[in-house]
């Protein structure tokens, strides 16, 4: 199963990257991966004119987008859109950040999901 990762540099400039969790067969019920400990979960509704300029995440989580279309942005000023369904891990939470804003004027419903310290992807 793979996703899509923003995380820093020791310049404090953000990038895309990819995170690869494995996988193996759990039986009649499908895939699974091994347990990864998680801290506290957030619901979160963006309104459709969400746009936020630099800012780096406020600790290390993996969001849920659930419904809506978003787009960021790293310091390279590479964009990537995503949509509901999509899973991404947010580690730069040093530096210059990342940009974040919603597309086609949508609201986005989504989940974080805190990582404790030492939790490794």
């Amino acid at each position: 199963m793979q996703f899509t990762r923003i995380y820093n540099d020791d310049q404090g400039k953000s990038h895309f990257g990819e995170v690869t969790i494995p996988v193996r067969d759990g039986g009649p019920i499908g895939m699974l991966s091994e347990r990864f400990a998680a801290g506290d979960m957030i619901f979160r509704e963006t309104p459709g004119d969400y746009d936020f300029k630099w800012h780096p995440a406020p600790q290390r989580q993996v969001l849920f987008i659930l419904k809506g279309h978003c787009e960021f942005t790293v310091s390279s000023g590479e964009t990537r859109q995503f949509a509901g369904g999509d899973v991404l891990l947010l580690e730069d939470t040093e530096g210059e950040g990342h940009c974040s804003k919603a597309l086609n004027n949508e609201i986005r419903h989504s989940i974080f999901v805190t990582l404790p310290e030492g939790t490794v992807l």
